[in-house]
C-alpha cells in the first residue's frame, strides 16, 4: 500500500502509471467523486502490494531499509541490486509490505436526535469487518441506577454477522453534558450501584453486549477513590458474568494534572483493574478552541508514554479521531464554534476553493486555509493517509493493544486501507 501526495500537474491517469495500477483502482479506493480535480497536497491511497521509494540525495541503501523496518540486504535482494552498487538520485525501489501485527479496533457510533439514520446504519455495517468492537453511544445513567439506552437499530445483528463484540458504553451524561453531581451519586451511593450493575447486566444478557466500557467524565475530583472502588466492585461482578470490562481514560500526562476531566482518571489503578482502556487521544485541537491539530502526534505520544509508565501495553487502545474542524477567522474564545468536516469533506472545501493543502510535519496533520463566497477567512485542520499512518506506527513502535476511533458516520475511506494493510484485525 502505498501513500502518495499529489503534486502540482499530477493526474490520476500519470499518477497509476508510475505504481502500475489503474486510475479506476485508485478512484475506487479513495472514493474521488472528481478524480480529475485533484488537491495539490492531497494523501491518496495507492491500493498496491508493498509500495515504492524513489531514491533522494544522500539515501542509502541502509537508511532507506531502516525507514521501512528491513534489512538492506533483504532490500537489495528483493530489487535485484548488489548491495555495494551506488543508488542513483530518482532510481524506484520496491518496498515489500509490512509484517502485519494483530490488533483489535474498536468504533464507536453515536445515533443523532434519538434515531438511527440509514447513513448511519450504512457505516456500521461497512466498518464492521474491519472492527473486534462495535460501540453505540450511549447508556446514560440514571440517577436511581437504571439505565436510558441508545437506539440500536440493527447494529447487534451487524456486529453478530461480522464476528464484532458489541461494546456497551455506560456514561454519566445528564441533559446533555457530562454531570459530576451524577457521577458523584453513582459513585458514593452503593443501592445506585447495586441497582446499575444489575441493569447492566440484565442488558447484556438481553442484547447481546460483551464489554462494558465505563465513559465517566468531569467526575469530582474527590471522587477519585471512589471510582477506582467502584470499578473493582464492578469488575468483580461483571467478570462473574463473562463480561470484558474497560474505561475512557482522559489523555493525561502525569499523575498530577490538574483539571475537572483529568483528576479523577487513576490511570495506575484502571490499568490493574479492567481489561483495558481506551486513550482519549483527541480534541487538543477542539470545536471551541484556536484553530490547530485535532490529534498532533508529539502530544499523543507523551499521553501514550504516562500511560506505558504505569500499565502494561497490551491494555492500551489509542483513541483515534475520524474528523476535523473547520474554523472562521478571527478566532475569538466563546465565539462561533468551529464545523466539523469528514477528511472527505475537507478535500472537497478545498478543491472547491482551489487552494492546496498543507501538512504540519512536526504535528503529523493536513491543513489548509480558504476564503468563503461571504469573503470570510477559514483554517481547517483534518486527518489524511499520512496522519493516521503516523498513529499506527506508534501502535506498532509501542506494542499497543490497538486503536479506538470516535466515531463512525464520517467517510475516510483512506483510513481503513491503511489499517488493513497495517494490521490483521482480532475478532472475539
Amino acid at each position: 500500500m502505498q501513500i502518495h501526495v499529489v503534486q502540482a500537474g499530477q493526474t490520476i491517469f500519470g499518477i497509476a502509471q508510475a505504481y502500475s495500477t489503474t486510475a479506476q483502482e485508485i478512484i475506487i479506493s479513495n472514493e474521488l467523486n472528481n478524480p480529475n480535480q485533484l488537491v495539490v497536497g492531497q494523501a491518496l491511497v495507492i491500493p498496491i502490494v508493498g509500495s515504492f521509494y524513489w531514491v533522494q540525495p544522500g539515501d542509502s541503501l541502509y537508511s532507506i531499509a531502516r525507514r521501512y523496518g528491513i534489512t538492506y540486504q533483504t532490500l537489495a535482494r528483493v530489487n535485484n541490486i548488489s548491495v555495494a552498487q551506488p543508488l542513483p538520485v530518482g532510481l524506484r525501489l520496491y518496498i515489500p509490505p509490512p509484517i502485519r501485527r494483530r490488533a483489535e479496533v474498536n468504533a464507536y457510533v453515536e445515533p443523532i436526535g434519538g434515531t438511527v439514520s440509514p447513513a448511519l446504519e450504512r457505516a456500521a455495517r461497512e466498518t464492521a469487518p474491519n472492527l473486534t468492537y462495535l460501540a453505540p453511544f450511549s447508556y446514560q445513567i440514571q440517577r436511581d441506577g437504571s439505565l436510558q439506552a441508545p437506539p440500536l437499530n440493527n447494529f447487534p445483528q451487524i456486529a453478530q454477522e461480522n464476528g464484532v463484540a458489541l461494546m456497551m458504553v455506560v456514561t454519566n451524561l445528564e441533559e446533555g453534558r457530562f454531570s459530576d453531581e451524577l457521577g458523584r451519586i453513582i459513585l458514593t451511593n452503593e443501592e445506585v450501584q447495586n441497582n446499575l450493575l444489575n441493569n447492566i447486566v440484565n442488558t447484556a444478557n438481553e442484547v447481546g453486549f460483551r464489554d462494558i466500557h465505563f465513559d465517566m467524565e468531569f467526575l469530582p475530583p474527590e471522587n477519585r477513590e471512589d471510582y477506582n472502588r467502584f470499578l473493582r466492585k464492578a469488575k468483580e461482578r461483571l467478570s462473574r458474568e463473562g463480561l470484558l470490562i474497560s474505561t475512557a481514560l482522559a489523555p493525561k500526562t502525569s499523575d498530577q494534572q490538574v483539571g475537572a476531566w483529568y483528576e479523577a482518571h487513576d490511570y495506575r489503578a484502571h490499568g490493574e483493574i479492567v481489561d483495558f482502556v481506551v486513550l482519549m487521544t483527541y480534541e487538543w485541537g477542539y470545536s471551541g478552541g484556536p484553530p490547530m491539530a485535532v490529534s498532533p502526534i508529539g502530544p499523543v505520544r507523551n499521553v501514550v508514554e504516562y500511560a506505558l509508565s504505569v500499565m502494561p501495553a497490551n491494555k492500551i487502545m489509542l483513541g483515534q479521531n475520524l474528523y476535523g474542524y473547520d474554523w472562521t477567522l478571527p478566532f475569538v474564545p466563546g465565539g462561533q464554534y468551529a464545523r466539523a468536516v469528514s477528511p472527505q469533506q475537507a478535500i472537497d472545501i478545498a478543491r472547491v476553493n482551489n487552494v492546496p493543502i498543507q501538512y504540519d510535519y512536526v504535528a503529523q496533520a493536513p491543513h489548509f486555509n480558504y476564503t468563503d463566497a461571504n469573503g470570510r477567512q477559514h483554517e481547517v485542520w483534518f486527518e489524511d493517509a499520512r496522519s493516521i499512518q503516523a498513529k499506527f506506527d506508534l501502535i506498532t513502535e509501542l506494542g499497543l493493544r490497538g486503536i479506538s476511533y470516535w466515531k463512525l458516520g464520517l467517510s475516510f475511506p483512506q483510513n481503513w486501507l491503511l489499517l488493513n494493510n497495517n494490521f490483521i484485525v482480532v475478532k472475539r
